[in-house]
């Protein structure tokens, strides 16, 4: 904060206009019960017009800056191989979502969505009804016992009845979801997943589950089980970026560019498919729209901003990809590696 404000302040910000917009962050340090929920990381961004601030489950270098843009090039390997992903913990006694990266687990407050099968469909006593434990033992070979039906026209009877439920839940987070995209694991019983695959519409729910009674498992297992499960696809699409702008910057053929004013200047108009970029790296300058023109400066002033940050928001808000990663894994020479929609 002090940094934040000696920044403003040699920008020519007044002092009072200063610790009008600092005011958010300063109540902050008065708040003891929001410093006793923190996550591994903490972002704030703070204008004139508004203040966000974010609980994220990553580690940050420390870093203030003051700028005519919202710095997000840190909190950027969110999107892809430390990225966030749900856990749906699925049985017919509680249905239970959780968010998760690699380091971190949460439970998601479900809203106006059943969270188990006697809620939805009404049905006092599940084990009765349906003639076997809901809550599946561990055989003797650890593994989750599938529960057994009895008679073919009982069996459909009852699978019908999970399929609703199932169905319910579906919408329930279908509404809660709606722009979400994120990767799903689905943590249930061997007989639960083919019928909740049949009811599912989330656009990102894997195929491959936590096969098990989430019930019976503690957090810290299941959690450990997805990752295993989101783990290589994370890494799988980042890998593949990497490896594709490598063969087409080394075809020459218009389809990819390490030069970050050409970068930029294909961000702004949407052409940028996929930008990969270096954790940490800022190069400062401004974007002349009347010329569409790129002008570096050696520090950051009032006037500009990091040029890096700047392609990867033009990129993500013209639906592209971006992957920021550690120094040592950029591919190639140059500020940023940017795969492009069609040549420039």
């Amino acid at each position: 904060m002090a940094q934040a404000e000696k920044n403003l302040l040699e920008y020519g910000v007044r002092r009072p206009e200063v610790l009008e917009m600092l005011r958010p962050a300063e109540e902050l340090l008065l708040d003891s019960g929001f410093w006793q929920r923190q996550s591994e990381g903490l972002a704030i961004f703070i204008s004139k017009e508004s203040s966000r601030i974010y609980r994220l489950p990553i580690h940050f270098d420390e870093v203030v800056v003051v700028g005519k843009s919202f710095y997000v090039q840190p909190i950027l390997p969110l999107l892809n191989g430390n990225g966030n992903f749900y856990i749906l913990a699925l049985s017919l006694n509680q249905t239970r979502l959780f968010q998760a990266s690699r380091d971190n687990i949460s439970e998601v407050e479900l809203k106006d969505i059943p969270t188990n099968m006697g809620e939805a469909l009404q049905i006092d006593d599940l084990e009765k009804h349906f003639g076997f434990q809901t809550n599946t033992d561990r055989g003797s070979t650890g593994t989750e016992r599938s529960a057994v039906f009895y008679g073919q026209g009982e069996e459909n009877d009852k699978k019908e009845k999970i399929w609703r439920y199932f169905q319910e839940v579906d919408q329930g987070l279908t509404r809660m979801l709606e722009d979400e995209s994120i990767p799903m694991v689905l943590a249930a019983v061997d007989y639960l997943i083919p019928i909740y695959q049949q009811a599912n519409t989330y656009r990102n729910l894997l195929k491959e589950g936590v096969v098990g009674s989430p019930e019976k498992q503690g957090l810290k297992e299941l959690h450990a089980l997805a990752w295993k499960i989101v783990e290589p696809i994370f890494m799988r699409n980042q890998q593949e970026a990497i490896d594709r702008f490598q063969e087409l910057h080394g075809q020459q053929n218009g389809l990819a560019t390490n030069d970050l004013d050409a970068a930029v200047k294909a961000a702004i108009g949407g052409r940028v498919e996929t930008l990969i970029l270096p954790l940490g790296v800022q190069k400062w300058g401004r974007y002349d729209p009347a010329t569409d023109s790129v002008h570096f400066d050696s520090e950051p002033t009032p006037e500009n901003e990091d040029m890096v940050n700047y392609a990867a928001a033009q990129t993500i808000l013209n639906s592209g990809n971006v992957y920021a990663v550690p120094k040592d894994r950029f591919p190639n020479h140059g500020d940023v590696a940017a795969i492009l929609r069609y040549a420039i």
